[in-house]
């Protein structure tokens, strides 16, 4: 296969919600390029698109994350096989686990999974991730664990995973890596910049010495249910979403967001 580029025709027909939402997801990779939630050109950050298609956006196959473009981002069905004609296309193998969530759960709009060094190393945890730090704390009760079956990529394993799934809108794969879903882009991304915070602070707990700080049950599960209804006016994901965004762009220099 041929090096694949980062321009592209344009996409013609695609309707302005379409349009709105390759932004968001073309946003979401550039932040996750400069936050260094990246691994190679591996990992996906799907996001549904309107229709009754069940069709998904997803980055071109053999890109760098910083190359994601609104115009190149591939348009694929729950198989991960593309449903436009265009010189990109997805990653059928590494959409098997997006593509079974999605289509089993009509919440999961927005699926992200990272191989991130403490996402990784939390997998690696037979204890999984720890509720006694702040931000550990707020996600009590939302994760749920998937054992480690190597790569994922046979049909058989989509029940399993989703077995292990359930309701949650978190789920460690043992040895692997990290997922959450969320209803709209947003809201996924800030669920998981908590848990990819609440993995670097235990990361960083156990490497030093001196005993652990332990939370109660209790505290805990109401830390839970505090972060649950924290976001008064349900706005608090858009905000810490924008904020990111904002933050990127001055450091690289960019200014505003184009209208």
């Amino acid at each position: 296969m041929d090096e694949p580029q980062t321009t592209q025709s344009p996409i013609g027909s695609t309707g302005p919600e379409e349009w709105a939402l390759r932004r968001q997801l073309a946003d979401c990779y550039q932040l996750f390029d400069f936050l260094g939630w990246t691994e190679s050109i591996f990992n996906h950050i799907s996001l549904r698109v309107p229709g009754p298609e069940h069709h998904f956006l997803m980055n071109p196959f053999g890109l760098n994350y910083a190359e994601v473009l609104p115009e190149n981002l591939v348009k694929v069905d729950i198989r991960g096989d593309n449903v436009t004609p265009g010189p990109f296309r997805g990653n059928p193998a590494g959409f098997a686990i997006h593509g079974a969530i999605h289509e089993a759960r009509a919440d999961a709009r927005c699926v992200i999974h990272t191989h991130t060094t403490a996402g990784m190393a939390v997998a690696c945890k037979a204890a999984g991730l720890s509720h006694d730090n702040f931000y550990g704390a707020m996600l009590h009760g939302r994760v749920a664990y998937h054992a480690f079956e190597g790569i994922t990529v046979r049909p058989d394993e989509r029940p399993r995973l989703l077995s292990s799934l359930g309701a949650h809108e978190i789920l460690i794969l043992r040895n692997h890596g990290l997922l959450v879903i969320g209803a709209d882009l947003p809201t996924a991304f800030l669920l998981y910049w908590t848990l990819q915070r609440a993995c670097e602070v235990q990361a960083m707990a156990n490497a030093m010495n001196g005993p652990d700080e332990e939370l109660a049950l209790a505290v805990r599960t109401q830390t839970g249910r505090d972060a649950r209804s924290f976001d008064a006016d349900g706005r608090l994901a858009q905000v810490v979403f924008d904020a990111a965004l904002r933050r990127m762009r001055s450091a690289r220099g960019q200014g505003p967001s184009p209208a």
